[in-house]
């Protein structure tokens, strides 16, 4: 499944991930995207596959043809491909990636704090888990 679709790896735990999860679910009607828990066994092989650190749940990452995409870069790629409106975020790409790096892994860094963290790995609907390797 993770060579056939855009894999979106995310941290199962971090509920500003799981809102993010949750937005993708809603807006992509047409299920082109799959997710994965970035403690779960395919999620953490996939990291280490492209060379990523296997522990690393700070990063969002998407997958997809052979690429792989981190930070801001995977966040403007998921946009990019969801229905409208959601590709005019597309116009932070005119920001350059050293002013929206920084800025991901300050709410990175600062996300559980910031946000919350869950007890558990977000569950997804029983309609939506198809879309999840390892889903819980």
């Amino acid at each position: 499944m993770a060579d056939q679709a855009p894999l979106l790896i995310f941290d199962g735990v971090c509920n500003i991930c799981s809102f993010g999860v949750k937005i993708v679910l809603r807006a992509d009607k047409r299920g082109v995207f799959r997710f994965a828990f970035g403690q779960g066994e395919h999620g953490s092989a996939l990291k280490t596959r492209y060379g990523l650190p296997k522990g690393d749940l700070e990063n969002v990452t998407l997958i997809d043809g052979g690429r792989c995409y981190q930070k801001s870069d995977a966040v403007l790629e998921v946009v990019r491909r969801l229905p409208f409106p959601w590709p005019l975020l597309g116009v932070f790409r005119i920001v350059p990636k050293f002013f929206r790096d920084p800025l991901y892994s300050l709410v990175a860094r600062n996300r559980y704090r910031w946000f919350g963290v869950r007890q558990s790995c977000f569950a997804p609907s029983p309609e939506h888990r198809a879309r999840f390797i390892d889903a819980p």
